[in-house]
């Protein structure tokens, strides 16, 4: 049976591996490295200011920081690849307090075996939270929904990956899946028993389809689809939907629209969807 001391000592197998992975492109040789890294961050800004305006209307403030990295190891038959995708946005509307819109932290480390064939085994682990403390504005007030690392949702899988033509990879594996919680046990808690569960933790399938479109010189299409299905409950399957259209106008300025889906029973009984469209700037460090 599984501590919580267990469980979140498994919360470290993705940073380890990104240290792994930073000491072995230290030593490799300066001439054709295996090692390319992309990092690239975004500011989005929105501001409107009211005086004696007969339309009607409040004040406005709304920003929002990204951060996206992607490193990948490609030598021999390794294909190691990690993304690091991190947001974090607020707004403030009139004399309202400032509220919390965007809040991601979502790290992914994929290392595919190339056996010269379209499929090809694979180890995979995630880790998907949040930086702070989030609330629901309902009718009774402002009430403390989630915070940092609580939810925290790990997986560890293993299995087989599938690459039909370049922009689109796909997989399919067995492993588990922990939802990691401290004040808001709701996300893990077994409501069938007595005690209060602070970790769940389920054995599954999971799915991942990476599709990556370059619809023009200047327009990039990025989806993913990820799928786990508990194997004592495939009623309680959890789909996370997140899709990207990001137009280049110029070096620096860039216009996104970005639409997140997700269907988590143990979250919200209901289909939950996030909506963004945004102009802002965009500096690639790498």
């Amino acid at each position: 049976m599984y501590s919580m001391k267990n469980a979140r000592t498994r919360l470290w197998l993705v940073p380890l591996l990104g240290l792994l992975a930073l000491s072995a492109h230290a030593q490799e040789a300066a001439t054709e490295p295996p090692w390319t890294h992309q990092l690239v961050g975004g500011l989005n800004l929105t501001q409107v200011a009211l005086k004696n305006w007969s339309g009607g209307g409040d004040d406005a403030l709304a920003w929002t920081l990204s951060l996206n990295g992607k490193s990948t190891y490609l030598k021999d038959k390794i294909d190691w690849v990690s993304t690091y995708k991190f947001a974090f946005g607020q707004t403030k509307l009139g004399d309202q307090a400032i509220r919390k819109t965007d809040d991601k932290i979502d790290l992914e480390t994929t290392m595919t075996y190339k056996m010269g064939v379209y499929v090809n085994p694979y180890v995979a682990a995630t880790i998907k939270s949040q930086f702070a403390k989030g609330y629901n504005y309902a009718d009774i007030g402002k009430v403390p929904v989630s915070q940092f690392f609580d939810p925290a949702y790990l997986t560890q899988t293993a299995g087989v990956g599938y690459q039909p033509i370049a922009q689109l990879k796909t997989r399919l594996g067995v492993g588990l899946r922990e939802i990691l919680t401290r004040d808001f046990n709701g996300y893990a808690d077994d409501g069938d028993t007595d005690k209060i569960e602070k970790t769940a933790i389920d054995t599954g399938v999971e799915s991942v389809t990476n599709a990556e479109w370059q619809l023009a010189e200047n327009i990039l299409l990025t989806s993913k689809l990820e799928i786990f299905g508990p194997l004592t409950d495939l009623g309680a399957t959890t789909i996370r939907s997140d899709s990207n259209l990001a137009l280049k106008v110029n070096k620096y300025v860039n216009v996104n629209f970005d639409l997140q889906l997700v269907q988590d029973d143990a979250a919200n009984t209901k289909t939950q969807v996030k909506e963004a469209l945004s102009v802002g700037l965009s500096y690639s460090f790498l």
